[in-house]
């Protein structure tokens, strides 16, 4: 594992507690693990996607990822309607280690209420949590 001053941390996205990150392009809300979950997780072999229509509340399960090491659930971090999945993940999960803010995303979203952004930390809170 790396340290955390080795990971990334874009400063354009938001973080959860749960260690997901959200950004927002227009209507629609991209998310992911976050340069430190994957890192903890290790080897990512798997990855559960719910479905294109799927309709998940805020803090609800969405899927998860299974690693060499454990499986962990994902959880979205503001409520909405599933418009996208990442396909890509299904044939190789491992695009979640390698680059977890562009090729290794999750899911995108059509948010009910986009002010729950506002409830997410960016990244100089999300910093400050991790290291205790």
């Amino acid at each position: 594992m790396k340290e955390i001053s080795d990971l990334n941390f874009p400063e354009d996205v938001k973080y959860t507690k749960d260690h997901e990150w959200s950004k927002s392009c227009g209507d629609i809300v991209t998310i992911g693990l976050s340069d430190y979950a994957q890192d903890q997780l290790g080897e990512i072999v798997f990855v559960e996607l719910p479905e294109v229509g799927d309709s998940f509340s805020q803090g609800d399960e969405f899927g998860s990822v299974e690693s060499v090491k454990a499986v962990s659930e994902v959880y979205i971090p503001i409520s909405g309607e599933i418009v996208g999945i990442n396909e890509d993940l299904e044939d190789a999960p491992e695009l979640v280690n390698e680059d977890c803010y562009e090729g290794g995303w999750i899911i995108k979203i059509k948010p009910e209420d986009p002010s729950q952004l506002d409830d997410l930390m960016d990244k100089a809170a999300y910093l400050n949590m991790l290291k205790g």
